[in-house]
């Protein structure tokens, strides 16, 4: 009897020691908004959206605690259709859908640094968003106008089988990917980031490129800064895509506002093609309310307006909810108001 309670104790303090070395995270954002976009010609378009201040999703990570200072870590997060019940998304694969479609990776951690493995932002896309005072969500989002050239590459935003090492210390983050593309079109992916935050500042450079197969590679490179001066954050971006002849550059200066409970945002952004296809000017301006540490009510309005003729002109529009444009060169309007919440 008593070499069974000996051994029951011992289990059960074997458990608690592995248990406090593991910790596994669910975690969650649910963002919906009413929405109207018109399109000029093409007509408006009122819905139930969503991410307008940020994409909903439902994840779960962990870490565990090996010893000696490594780490070994999870986390896969899939998107969330809230206005339809939908879960998951593309991910890049011609008639695939994925679970996991944000992330899916696993880690190894020892001091500052990480390998980490599987499908996963890339670094070009990082800045992007990092540097974007709507986030890149919703109708203000800076890469509405973000073209790819007509390249064929699918990872501006993601990519699979990614390999990468992340260094993060002393506010010094570098970031090196490759992705080999194992024979799907537009995946072989190759970049890298540099970001450096000290107090108010933040500066970042990052540079990829895609290789298409037989046609040029697709290449992105971008520059970043941001300056919290305390009553407003400025932020600016400038970037280039290229494919072959063609390019895109791409100009943003924003700022952010906080008054008490509320986030003011405005943001001015400029795309340069040499084509009138991918000319395009947005202004977006925008308030989020907290309510509390995790539910926000938020409003945005954005416009933007396409350069060229109703035959070569641009087509960006302020979301994907409104109808295709049917001319180019045509405004385009969006307003959105929303509650966000996350867990």
């Amino acid at each position: 009897m008593k070499k069974s309670l000996l051994a029951l104790a011992a289990l059960t303090a074997f458990a608690g020691a592995a248990s406090a070395q593991s910790s596994v995270t669910l975690f969650g954002i649910v963002d919906l908004n009413l929405r109207n976009q018109d399109n000029g010609s093409a007509g408006s378009r009122k819905t139930l959206s969503q991410d307008g201040q940020a994409s909903s999703r439902l994840g779960f990570r962990g870490v565990e605690d090996l010893g000696g200072g490594m780490k070994a870590g999870f986390w896969i997060e899939g998107g969330i259709s809230a206005d339809t019940g939908g879960a998951g998304g593309g991910n890049g694969i011609s008639g695939v859908t994925a679970t996991w479609n944000r992330r899916s990776t696993v880690s190894l951690m020892v001091g500052p640094s990480e390998i980490r493995l599987g499908r996963d932002f890339t670094p070009t896309f990082w800045s992007n968003t990092a540097y974007d005072v709507f986030g890149t969500n919703g109708v203000g989002a800076a890469t509405n106008y973000w073209s790819s050239l007509g390249s064929g590459a699918v990872t501006q935003v993601r990519a699979n089988n990614t390999v990468a090492y992340h260094l993060n210390a002393a506010g010094l983050w570098v970031w090196l990917q490759v992705a080999p593309g194992e024979n799907q079109p537009g995946q072989k992916y190759t970049g890298g980031r540099v970001n450096y935050a000290a107090g108010p500042f933040g500066i970042a450079f990052a540079y990829g490129k895609t290789d298409i197969g037989a046609s040029p590679d697709f290449k992105e490179m971008n520059v970043a800064g941001s300056f919290d001066a305390g009553f407003a954050k400025f932020v600016a971006l400038y970037g280039k895509n290229d494919w072959g002849s063609s390019s895109q550059k791409r100009w943003t200066a924003q700022a952010q506002v906080p008054i008490g409970a509320m986030l003011l945002r405005a943001s001015y952004a400029k795309a340069d093609g040499n084509r009138d296809t991918w000319d395009a000017t947005q202004i977006a301006v925008g308030a989020i309310y907290d309510l509390s540490k995790r539910t926000s009510l938020y409003g945005t309005y954005s416009k933007i307006d396409n350069g060229g003729s109703a035959t070569t002109g641009a087509r960006f529009t302020t979301s994907g909810s409104g109808p295709a444009f049917t001319k180019g060169g045509e405004s385009s309007t969006g307003y959105e108001f929303g509650i966000k919440h996350a867990f």
